[in-house]
């Protein structure tokens, strides 16, 4: 489907224009199509159930509460990324989030590995139950009400952990849990809530 129609399809969903640059970018022998959404968009509870490929968005994206089941390959999204309350269940390898990414009361049950988020990530009431190894969230990681059982390897969070009403937090005290993510070469630089 044409880039131009699909946004055509996602203003009447929206009922609002959508500020769009098509910039075609040509590397022979292809030529590939980039898809630029100057300033944010707006999708929360829409019937959207897909996005096109190679989407940057250059502020922020909110699809919570809306019919989206997975993400396009080579999504950029300058500011948060907000899938709560949605079908989601993985990420793409290749998820560029430069803000929060939202992941509460969703279907998501694994993350992609090297993943680095640039501000909060947020894990709460999900079905996930190991993070990958080498994750790096540069604020708050909350994992309240979530079904984590394992610390990965080198986990970073330079905020605060929240791990409340887990089987880890049920199991382990908060000085034993930071010692495992300690002896696991990595560390939790704010407060320890479980």
């Amino acid at each position: 489907m044409n880039i131009l129609k699909i946004f055509k399809y996602l203003e009447k969903k929206v009922n609002k224009p959508i500020p769009l640059e098509v910039k075609l970018v040509n590397k022979l022998p292809l030529t590939k199509e980039e898809l630029i959404v100057k300033g944010s968009l707006n999708l929360s509870n829409s019937k959207i159930t897909s996005l096109p490929d190679n989407l940057k968005v250059e502020g922020s994206l909110n699809l919570s509460n809306s019919k989206i089941t997975s993400l396009p390959d080579n999504l950029k999204v300058e500011g948060y990324l907000d899938l709560n309350n949605t079908k989601i269940t993985s990420l793409p390898d290749n998820l560029g989030v430069e803000g929060s990414l939202y992941l509460s009361n969703t279907k998501i049950t694994s993350l992609p590995g090297n993943l680095k988020v640039n501000r909060d990530l947020y894990l709460s009431n999900t079905e996930i139950t190991s993070l990958p190894g080498n994750l790096i969230v540069n604020r708050d990681l909350d994992l309240h009400n979530s079904k984590i059982t394992s610390i990965p390897n080198n986990l970073v969070i330079s905020g605060h952990l929240y791990i409340k009403d887990t089987p880890i937090s049920r199991k382990y005290t908060k000085q034993q849990i930071r010692q495992m993510i300690e002896e696991k070469g990595g560390y939790v630089k704010g407060q320890i809530f479980s």
